[in-house]
């Protein structure tokens, strides 16, 4: 591309024409933030050069990745001040694969920690500066995967160790989705045949993979329905049967909403939609993926577009899922109508341990809903990697093995007494958790 051609030669119409920018756009652009600068014909006309005509299709690709014009300038002006040409810095990061490093210092993961950085600092316009230089750099693609779903999932990582606190994962989270939403709105309208449903099941509210995903599809030209988080299992049975669409895409994080997710499964399965899933849960737990009538997506966000146009380009029969046991059908039941009455035993024989009542109390609720999606799902045993509810016992004090003993074997003798023979799945799995400790 002959980025050095500066002679002016077009006018207005073929600028226009080449562009798909109106003429007063291209003025306000002139006028407010001197970008183009056409030259003047001996009629007073506006003649733009080559070079001009890269400028402003430069500035209508900032644009689609989500920027204001505003911000496409003053993108501009920082790289032309330190001695760099934009269009040439474009053309030569396009071609780079995710995870190639560009010479000179800004690599896709330099910026990501720079990101991170200032996320954790909660400097938005440091955040929102290093995004605008990352999408300057790289194809939007490469700062969706390699930038802010690897930086949001290291933020989430140091939350879950204590080392980040949820304000700033939260800050972290709203930048990332805010700009991915942007981008989403940017993309063209869809060119292939073909609908795709896109949603959460109730109670999932993790929604950045699924938003990027949609984004990753549209970008290839599918017609996707974004439906976003918590969607309740009716509003989705009534959207499937006015849409129509050929796939829907489900994700879980957590494995209370797998359970979620699962009946949505099965209410599609009846319906004879195919469905495509994946989320967090199935990467920690390999199994669970059999208990779903579906297409597992993959453990890479960034490849599932590629498991996508592969479905909706022929038809594939749905895996055929593990069924669930009579014993675990009954057990399900049974536990449900008996809660209350394991948690009333659990505080009358934790009183006089130093736990406060709320710690308690939501250590039952997150043990609860677990368990019935454990039973839901067909296994306890995949409660093992999803204890989260041992550190909202555990909040606030120093770890104590004694104290989790105390507890579970309250919980043990209590769903003993509670639940008899129908609740054995339950009793075998929390004499398994007590031996543990």
């Amino acid at each position: 591309m002959p980025t050095n051609s500066q002679v002016p030669s077009f006018n207005l119409k073929v600028v226009v024409q080449q562009t798909g920018v109106k003429p007063d756009t291209l003025r306000a652009w002139e006028r407010r933030y001197g970008l183009p600068q056409p030259k003047r014909s001996d009629g007073n006309h506006r003649l733009y050069s080559q070079r001009d005509v890269y400028i402003i299709k430069w500035l209508i690709s900032r644009q689609q990745e989500g920027m204001r014009i505003k911000q496409a300038v003053e993108l501009w002006r920082r790289l032309e001040a330190r001695g760099q040409d934009p269009l040439l810095m474009t053309m030569s990061t396009q071609i780079l694969s995710p995870s190639e490093p560009r010479a000179g210092g800004n690599t896709i993961i330099e910026l990501c920690e720079d990101w991170i950085d200032a996320c954790l600092a909660f400097d938005e316009q440091r955040a929102e500066q290093v995004l605008s230089q990352a999408f300057a750099l790289y194809h939007p693609k490469v700062v969706c995967v390699e930038l802010l779903q690897r930086g949001i999932a290291r933020i989430s990582e140091g939350w879950y160790r204590g080392e980040v606190t949820v304000q700033q994962e939260h800050f972290a989270s709203e930048l990332a989705m805010r700009r991915l939403e942007a981008l989403v709105m940017a993309t063209p309208a869809p060119t292939r045949p073909g609908r795709i449903l896109i949603g959460c099941p109730p109670e999932e509210e993790h929604t950045f993979g699924l938003l990027l995903l949609t984004f990753l599809l549209r970008r290839l030209g599918w017609q996707v329905l974004y439906l976003g988080a918590n969607v309740p299992v009716a509003r989705m049975e009534t959207t499937t049967l006015a849409t129509r669409p050929q796939l829907v895409i489900l994700a879980a994080q957590q494995l209370h909403t797998a359970a979620s997710l699962l009946e949505m499964a099965q209410l599609l399965q009846q319906e004879g939609v195919p469905l495509a899933f994946g989320g967090g849960i199935f990467n920690r737990l390999p199994a669970l993926r059999d208990r779903i009538p579906g297409h597992f997506l993959g453990e890479r966000l960034d490849l599932s577009s590629q498991v996508v146009e592969k479905l909706m380009a022929t038809h594939h029969p749905l895996p055929v899922a593990e069924s669930l046991s009579v014993a675990y059908h009954q057990a399900q039941g049974h536990y449900c109508e008996r809660q209350v009455h394991i948690e009333v035993h659990l505080f009358q024989s934790l009183q006089l341990m130093d736990i406060p009542h709320e710690y308690l109390a939501r250590t039952n609720a997150e043990l609860g809903r677990n368990i019935v999606a454990a039973l839901k799902l067909g296994d306890m045993d995949f409660l093992d990697t999803d204890t989260r509810w041992v550190k909202d016992l555990l909040n606030g004090y120093q770890p104590s093995a004694d104290r989790l003993h105390a507890y579970l074997e309250a919980y043990y003798q209590a769903a003993r007494i509670h639940l008899g023979e129908r609740g054995d799945p339950i009793v075998t799995w929390l004499a398994k958790q007590i031996a543990k400790i």
